[in-house]
């Protein structure tokens, strides 16, 4: 008796368009696009993710968004119920 485990995974390109900013490594203009994939079992599909991939578009280099983090506390935001 085999198994066999069909699962596959298709992409789909939303939408493209210039990102601000420039590459760090050539300074080239940066291309975001909006890519859709969809994971699918025996056919079926089982979820729908939307991600964003930054590309430059000299190097082709492919760039990783950090999200941003809030400033660290100084001693001014420290309260007298905080020490």
């Amino acid at each position: 008796m085999c198994l066999v485990l069909l699962c596959d995974e298709e992409q789909r390109v939303l939408r493209s368009f210039t990102a601000p900013g420039s590459c760090p490594y050539c300074g080239g203009k940066v291309v975001a696009t909006d890519v859709e994939s969809a994971c699918s079992f025996c056919f079926r599909p089982l979820c729908f993710r939307t991600r964003r991939k930054f590309i430059c578009t000299l190097c082709r280099c492919r760039l990783v968004s950090l999200p941003t983090l809030p400033p660290p506390y100084t001693h001014e935001h420290l309260t007298a119920s905080d020490v």
